[in-house]
């Protein structure tokens, strides 16, 4: 009898974990990877200390019902680029970037992109899409007309 209440304690046991890892893995997916921008005065505005880490931010513009999304980064020369989180060729597989080393790499056809170019001049097929930004001391601003610009996208 104790043998069979040991092996239904260790299954009940494994069914819990694996719940909890399940449980767990839906709260962290359901967060997802956008931090909603902060705007004010016609203006998003990310602080660039949290782009100290040469990592991709991603954000979410909110305009209407539709969400809006891009990244921020540091480059490895200390300069700052922002791009939509989408392409002229690919968005409709909604899909975006994600970083690979020193390129974003898009998710739907696997083009690499080096993050040190993205700019106004790598534009068009599956370059991110082009955002401007302004660098004013600790923050970055982006017009918020030109993140609804970007809506196409999205």
């Amino acid at each position: 009898m104790s043998v069979i209440r040991t092996k239904h304690a260790v299954w009940t046991a494994v069914v819990i974990v694996a719940l909890l890892i399940g449980a767990i893995r839906v709260s962290a997916f359901s967060l997802g990877k956008y931090e909603k921008v902060k705007v004010s005065g016609g203006v998003a505005t990310i602080p660039v200390a949290k782009l100290a880490d040469g990592k991709a931010h991603f954000y979410k513009f909110e305009d209407g019902g539709k969400e809006i999304t891009f990244f921020a980064i540091k480059t490895a020369d200390g300069s700052y680029k922002t791009a939509f989180d989408a392409c002229d060729a690919c968005f409709k597989s909604k899909k975006g970037y994600e970083q690979q080393g020193d390129k974003m790499n898009c998710k739907n056809c696997n083009q690499k992109f080096a993050i040190n170019r993205l700019g106004p001049n790598a534009t068009g097929g599956c370059n991110p899409g082009y955002l401007p930004h302004q660098l004013n001391g600790s923050t970055i601003s982006i017009s918020v007309n030109d993140l609804k610009g970007g809506a196409r996208y999205f």
